[in-house]
């Protein structure tokens, strides 16, 4: 596989490219009291995993309910005015360290496409916190459904079809086995799995996948990635 035979990156955006394991375990603590603060990731990302499954809606709002549910569970700080900073803080999630700097190395040779299950309002702030690399986005309340929902693969497929470019033409690249990976190479896409969570133990905030899937390229990090694209065009005489 030639890296240099894409035209188009795909991105999952939280999980790969935002940090929301820290984001979740960072608010949890500062605002969910004693408790919250004394309790290890596993004890917050198994309540949280469930929360978000329970309360699936838009991150702009559905966010404090998960806080909600978590508390109850776990018996944290539980208040609406906790769950809306909780809610507030999803807005402020970090990017990994890599994230802005390979993006922007990526941009040169490729189209950046954002594909997300947040909804419109949140990638608005995270594209911001990313540098806004993005030359398209395609998130949940424009699709009308998530991943790992295939409708949403088909739905950027076409959409980017109308741009003029093939499906042979885009890698995917992505950190959840659950919601990308397996269902993107079901649908036809070549995928780039950045194993965020390389060296740790279980799936952490994101849900653990029915059966793992072999990727086409296999990271842990995207700075590896954008490494792999100058090395590769250095190699054959491209400009970086």
């Amino acid at each position: 596989m030639k890296l240099s035979d894409f035209k188009v990156m795909t991105f999952d955006v939280v999980g790969t490219l935002i940090d929301f394991e820290t984001g979740v375990l960072n608010a949890m603590r500062t605002l969910g009291g004693p408790k919250a603060a004394a309790a290890t990731d596993d004890e917050i990302f198994g309540p949280y995993t469930r929360g978000r499954d329970a309360f699936h809606g838009r991150s702009s709002f559905a966010m404090k309910d998960v806080y909600l549910y978590v508390a109850n569970e776990c018996g944290f700080v539980n208040d609406e005015t906790t769950a809306e900073a909780f809610q507030l803080a999803v807005f402020r999630w970090p990017a990994f360290a890599d994230s802005v700097e390979a993006l922007r190395r990526l941009r040169r040779n490729y189209r950046l496409v954002a594909m997300t299950n947040t909804d419109r309002t949140v990638f608005s702030a995270y594209s911001a916190t990313l540098g806004n690399p993005f030359h398209d986005s395609v998130t949940c309340d424009e699709a009308g459904c998530a991943k790992p929902d295939p409708r949403f693969f088909s739905y950027n497929l076409g959409r980017q079809s109308a741009f003029g470019y093939q499906q042979d033409e885009i890698l995917h690249v992505a950190q959840s086995q659950h919601h990308d990976i397996g269902v993107a190479r079901t649908e036809g896409y070549t995928v780039c799995w950045i194993e965020r969570r390389q060296g740790l133990v279980g799936y952490g905030g994101t849900p653990a996948p029915k059966s793992f899937t072999t990727p086409d390229l296999h990271l842990s990090s995207l700075k590896q990635l954008a490494d792999a694209v100058d090395a590769e065009r250095a190699a054959t005489g491209l400009p970086i």
